[in-house]
């Protein structure tokens, strides 16, 4: 056996270790996403608040999903700046999502802002969780 396909062989298993904690993480996120939703949903009953809220919740998981793959690619040293930086993500879309999202898909506002705010937080709270898979 040659040094090269030793050396992919272990890409490989780092690789399927990465999507296996992805593909956890995701489905916790779902879990959580509902959780959180069907809670937002006794708050906020008003028609059209309900489309804003699934709305948030898709657009979260997909940050959180990108943000969680980041921190899980940058590896133990640089886990904070990864973390960091997912952070800024989640600044920058909750703003967009503010100012031009919402606006733009005539979605009720505060529900929008607060399921996604509330997604963002209870999901950054269990992302720990899935660091070391």
């Amino acid at each position: 056996m040659s040094a090269g396909s030793s050396a992919g062989n272990t890409a490989g298993r780092s690789g399927a270790g990465l999507l296996r904690a992805i593909a956890l993480f995701a489905v916790a996120q779902l879990v959580v996403l509902g959780l959180v939703g069907a809670a937002l949903g006794w708050f906020f009953r008003v028609p059209g608040d309900r489309s804003a809220i699934i709305t948030a919740a898709w657009v979260a998981l997909g940050v959180q999903l990108l943000t969680f793959a980041i921190v899980k690619l940058a590896g133990r040293d640089q886990v904070i700046a990864a973390w960091g930086l997912g952070v800024l993500v989640r600044f920058a879309v909750v703003a967009l999502w503010a100012f031009l999202i919402v606006p733009a898909l005539g979605l009720a506002a505060t529900p929008a802002l607060i399921a996604l705010v509330s997604f963002f937080f209870v999901s950054t709270v269990v992302e720990p969780l899935f660091l070391n898979i």
